[in-house]
């Protein structure tokens, strides 16, 4: 029987497979009680799984893929933080030993409790991570049962395999690429979802939110998903499937087209130059950064060098990492964002428990409140500039005390190299992410000190709209099209082009197709995004008259009717 499923588009693309289901290990297990000599072996069970499921995360991280998108060590670091959560590391051992219950009701029980507990949190964030509890909770449990993780399918080369699941964590995600499915279908999930994110950065075409078409859809049936309409087709005839097939192969074509421009310099139609950055996380992504013709970093996430380790990297393996991406990209610019940790990203040894991450000791705040570990990277990073074109990049400020304090201590540790004779670029840039209203609506406090600007539009936005995009009970609410998003986005932009201080974009609609017109039409001349993302938004450029988009983009100011500035990007983008 032929049918269709609607759910949300997060990656694009076109796929025509058959369907592989990965198991859905509910939290709907069997309660019995057990005799008082069989107590002992029950809690060494549950100790043999939560060890196990330890390791597995380990290995995850000691086995990081180059292809990981660069979000998935703060999600691996997350859920490592919810599995040592005592309510699920030790709770359920006493709860065994008191009840003489399964290890599995234990299980359950405890997860409940901590859900429960996340349900009372105001803040939509922390109310968010009832999925990251559940996630781990189910991979303890497959533990518990001898399932470990998810099983990739049996070896079949000769088809292209679509795999099915009720949800994938970001850690499914990484396992899964190197199965070379064709594409990715969950029944939870929304557009801003962790499983979306990395799918985006996967390349690979993904529907999420079809609610139940891990119920309705069985082993091996033909499907065809469409990743830009969200449209998912099961066992569908003939005259669709030869639809869809030359719908595919104009797709491929087109991909192979866009690879064609890798060289190409992205000049819109009227000639004005645009500046396409890939945004990375560590040196070994620059072969993928010139592959796809970006021609510089706009955002090294210097994060990730710290999390999921037990000793943070002292200056020296933080100045090869920074050498390493100056030296790669041959005098191409290398914007590298001083760490952006707090909130979720915990370092070893310094843990914190924050009422409302999102708005607490995070970024630079985070910074100067741990001046040591500052100075180390500062002066990691001033050495790196005599090595290339290198930026620093200081991310969440808000106003102008930290501002100061901020250029005081870059001051203070470039004076401490001079004392020491290491060299380093005195003229060296620096630059500030506009990432909070409060820093769009004060602009020219920032414009006046700073070398450049970067608008992340991830936070900006879900700080302007008070959504948090990871929750999916909001995340419909958080909306790039919103009025006061635009209206902030052009402020800033406008004002920083008038001011003659760069700016650029290197948020998720940098690397969005809908709104690349949108923002050349607001004066946006750089954009930074996933390297995967470059070809397609290259091609927008090169077929974009500014002249002819700007009637558009002013109408679309104008609005504050959302049905209608949708239908002004329609046009924009025919």
């Amino acid at each position: 029987m032929s049918f269709t499923l609607h759910g949300i588009a997060v990656s694009n693309g076109i796929a025509i497979g058959y369907a592989h289901l990965i198991s859905h290990t509910s939290l709907d297990v069997a309660h019995y009680v057990l005799p008082k000599k069989f107590i002992d072996e029950e809690i060494a069970r549950f100790d043999t799984a939560l060890l196990a499921t330890r390791n597995e995360f380990s290995s995850m991280r000691s086995n990081r893929p180059t292809y990981a998108a660069a979000e998935f060590d703060a999600f691996l670091e997350l859920h490592q933080m919810i599995l040592d959560d005592p309510l699920l590391s030790v709770a359920p051992r006493e709860m065994i030993a008191n009840e003489q219950c399964n290890a599995e009701w234990a299980l359950k029980v405890q997860t409940e409790t901590l859900v429960a507990q996340f349900d009372e949190f105001e803040d939509a964030y922390l109310r968010e991570r009832q999925t990251d509890v559940t996630q781990v909770a189910e991979r303890l449990l497959k533990q518990l049962l001898g399932q470990p993780g998810h099983q990739p399918p049996s070896a079949r080369h000769d088809v292209e395999t679509i795999l099915v699941a009720h949800d994938l964590s970001p850690a499914d995600l990484i396992q899964f690429k190197p199965h070379q499915y064709a594409a990715f279908i969950t029944d939870v999930g929304g557009g801003t979802s962790h499983t979306a994110i990395v799918a985006r950065s996967l390349n690979t075409p993904c529907v999420v939110g079809l609610h139940h078409a891990r119920q309705l859809i069985r082993e091996d049936d033909l499907l065809i998903l469409d990743g830009e309409q969200g449209v998912l087709i099961v066992n569908p005839d003939k005259l669709i499937l030869d639809e869809y097939k030359l719908r595919q192969s104009a797709w491929e074509l087109e991909r192979k087209k866009l690879k064609r421009l890798r060289t190409a310099r992205a000049n819109t139609l009227d000639g004005t130059a645009i500046e396409l950055y890939a945004n990375i996380e560590k040196p070994e992504d620059i072969a993928e950064v010139k592959a796809n013709g970006a021609t510089g970093i706009g955002l090294f996430r210097s994060e990730f060098l710290f999390l999921n380790r037990d000793i943070l990297p002292d200056e020296e393996e933080q100045f090869e990492a920074y050498r390493a991406a100056a030296a790669g990209m041959e005098g191409q610019p290398v914007t590298i964002r001083t760490f952006d940790l707090g909130g979720d990203k915990q370092l070893s040894g310094i843990k914190r428990v924050a009422n409302n991450p999102a708005l607490g000791l995070r970024a630079i705040r985070f910074c100067l409140a741990e001046p040591q570990l500052f100075r180390t990277q500062m002066r990691a990073l001033l050495r790196a500039t005599h090595y290339g074109n290198v930026k620093i990049l200081i991310p969440m400020l808000s106003g102008a005390s930290e501002l100061n304090q901020t250029l005081q201590f870059i001051a203070a540790t470039k004076q401490n190299l001079d004392d020491e004779g290491i060299p380093y670029d005195r003229e060296v840039k620096i630059g500030g992410m506009i990432e909070i209203p409060a820093a769009a609506l004060t602009l020219n406090v920032f414009a006046r000190k700073l070398d450049f600007l970067s608008i992340g539009t991830n936070d900006l936005i879900q700080y302007t709209l008070a959504i948090d995009r990871t929750d999916e009970e909001v995340a419909h609410l958080y909306d790039p099209l919103h009025p006061a998003v635009l209206h902030l986005l052009s402020h800033v932009i406008s004002t920083s082009n008038k001011l003659g201080v760069p700016i650029s974009v290197c948020g998720e609609m940098a690397g969005e197709l809908a709104y690349t017109r949108l923002l050349l039409g607001f004066g946006l001349r750089q954009f930074s995004m996933y390297s995967a993302q470059v070809p397609n938004i290259k091609q927008r450029v090169l077929t974009t008259s500014l002249l002819e988009i700007a009637p558009f983009t002013q109408k679309i100011l104008r609005s504050d009717d959302p049905m209608k500035i949708r239908e002004l990007l329609d046009k924009l983008n025919a």
